[in-house]
């Protein structure tokens, strides 16, 4: 006999106001980077626009990745995804941030890798969603 795995809801809250407080990051600061990147006081902007406008896009769309799939479980396992995709952005912008000598910057980075770690271990494992079945 299988049983079914106990999810606790406390930790099924939390990953909810994780998940939404990271959207909401990665949505403003692709807001930020796509449509006012002169406002940003950061040195690499004004010598990247390129990059600002490609950070910008996979911003927003770590964002939508994070929240939406779980919210409407329309194929849920893609939060997981993002989530992974989120470590992976974080990981390269730690490489970018030491390789132009702005270690001192890159805590942000640790930090929202580390609760896309948290999102990733908590939707695969302590709370996953089950995606709507078809009609």
């Amino acid at each position: 006999m299988t049983s079914k795995p106990k999810t606790s809801k406390t930790i099924n809250v939390i990953l909810w106001i994780t998940q939404m407080l990271l959207a909401v990051t990665f949505i403003w600061a692709a807001s930020m980077k796509l449509f006012k990147p002169a406002d940003l006081p950061w040195q690499w902007i004004k010598e990247n626009p390129n990059l600002v406008k490609a950070t910008g896009i996979l911003d927003l769309l770590a964002g939508i990745g994070l929240l939406l799939p779980a919210l409407l479980r329309i194929r849920p396992q893609l939060t997981i995804y993002a989530s992974y995709g989120t470590i992976v952005l974080m990981i390269c912008a730690i490489i970018f941030h030491i390789s132009r000598g702005e270690a001192s910057q890159i805590g942000f980075n640790i930090f929202i890798a580390l609760i896309a770690v948290f999102i990733a271990w908590g939707r695969q494992k302590k709370a996953p969603i089950i995606s709507k079945k078809p009609d």
